[in-house]
């Protein structure tokens, strides 16, 4: 098998290149041994409420996955907004919006209207968690 090893500036090796179709076996081999552990999974009893159908756009999500953010911030980055420019929108400071952005944020139901009008989303998108009330 061919490998292409990329070291970094000081010669330490950083990645290895290989060939897609071994790289594709290789997938395949751990899929197969991760099937064959699923026997010691626990159940765990489902918890429904009332946000059970809330949907999410697919962009939101794959900026919450691939930038590593919460929820609030993929929604701003979405809409192509700065945390200051959400900040004026609100009435608060910069900060603020920083701390809303939190990934345990729970924002109050009037903030969750507010973030909502500006993103242009349902209220029940803006938040992970079951919302505080007030």
């Amino acid at each position: 098998m061919a490998v292409q090893i990329i070291k970094d500036d000081e010669g330490k090796p950083q990645y290895a290149v290989i060939p897609y179709d071994e790289y594709f076996w290789m997938r395949l081999q751990m899929a197969e041994i991760d099937d064959e552990t699923d026997d010691d999974l626990e159940e765990i009893e489902i918890e429904h409420d009332i946000y059970d159908d809330v949907l999410l756009p697919g962009d939101v999500c794959s900026i919450m996955t691939w930038q590593d953010v919460s929820l609030q911030a993929a929604w701003r980055i979405h809409c192509g907004l700065s945390q200051q420019e959400v900040a004026d929108k609100l009435g608060i400071s910069q900060s603020a919006v920083s701390q809303l952005e939190a990934v345990d944020s729970r924002p109050q139901k009037r903030t969750r209207e507010k973030l909502a009008a500006i993103y242009g989303c349902k209220q029940e998108q803006i938040s992970l968690y079951l919302p505080k009330e007030g």
